[in-house]
């Protein structure tokens, strides 16, 4: 069978000032043993070497590559921006790479089949390598698996018991996910809304929308490098002080999403009032919560 008649895989890069690791993220693509690809670059409003590098690759690569950007090089955020390379993509099948995370080789043709196999659902997720050997070699790389059962599919709403944000199993990375351009389309694609401190959220958002109405695919495959490095927008949200404050959007904006669908699940429900608890009742939380796990831990540390 050739490439050219298995599906065409529409790999959506949205970069902001990514010049130090573009060109390493771009190479992944370039190295899949899955050919059928278009690679859209969206240049989010960069000031750096970036466009030029997107550039550069859209020219030597014109039947695969392509560079987008926002009338007039501004900055819309990324959520905005994979949203535009969605809207350009020609492909049945969307796959997100973050400008800073490099894939495997065999990433896109594992999830394809994937789909082949199981062609009602929306979306695979499979884990991803927390990827610190890249600043330096003596720190070890760490397989984080997304936090279900692996190797099966769920149905609509049952991810929610799993993985965070409302669980604790670990939520999947972006650059370990492919889904449906259908599918994207059904759930309205990613919220524009989560710019800024709350785009530690936007993959969140969009991942719960999915959740709540698609089948998705968790894989046990681990095909994609999740690089951690300083200055990421987790670790500025957190050494802000500013994490509750973008949780609580989140979660309040996804009790307002629900009500908006006309969603009724007992289950989600209730996750979601306990997720919102001590943001809603915060002395109520402290002396039924916070207080007597700090009591259980000084009384073990005394024993």
């Amino acid at each position: 069978m050739s490439a050219h008649t298995l599906p065409l895989v529409s790999v959506v890069l949205a970069f902001l000032n990514e010049e130090r690791f573009l060109e390493e993220a771009i190479e992944s693509v370039l190295h899949q043993e899955y050919q059928n690809w278009e690679l859209l670059l969206v240049d989010d409003g960069s000031s750096d070497r970036s466009t030029a590098i997107a550039q550069k690759y859209a020219a030597s690569y014109p039947a695969q590559i392509i560079y987008c950007e926002h009338a007039g090089h501004v900055n819309k955020g990324l959520s905005a921006s994979r949203n535009e390379g969605i809207r350009q993509a020609k492909g049945a099948l969307i796959a997100c790479l973050d400008a800073d995370d490099v894939w495997l080789p065999a990433k896109l043709a594992q999830q394809v089949a994937i789909f082949q196999r199981h062609p009602g659902i929306a979306m695979v997720a499979e884990a991803s390598t927390y990827w610190y050997s890249w600043a330096d070699a003596t720190k070890k790389d760490v397989p984080i698996s997304v936090g279900a059962p692996q190797d099966k599919v769920y149905g609509p709403a049952e991810l929610f018991s799993h993985l965070y944000p409302l669980s604790s199993g670990a939520a999947p990375c972006p650059s370990g996910l492919m889904l449906t351009k259908d599918a994207i389309a059904r759930v309205g694609g990613f919220e524009e809304s989560f710019t800024k401190k709350y785009a530690l959220y936007e993959d969140q958002a969009f991942l719960n929308k999915v959740y709540l109405k698609e089948s998705v695919y968790i894989s046990s495959a681990c095909n994609n490098l999740y690089r951690q490095r300083e200055g990421s927008i987790v670790q500025w949200v957190h050494a802000d002080g500013q994490y509750h404050a973008v949780r609580r959007f989140f979660l309040e904006w996804f009790a307002a999403y629900l009500q908006q669908q006309q969603a009724t699940d007992p289950g989600l429900e209730k996750l979601l009032r306990k997720a919102l608890h001590p943001y809603h009742h915060p002395r109520l939380h402290y002396l039924t919560n916070t207080l007597p796990a700090r009591l259980r831990r000084i009384l073990k540390q005394s024993i």
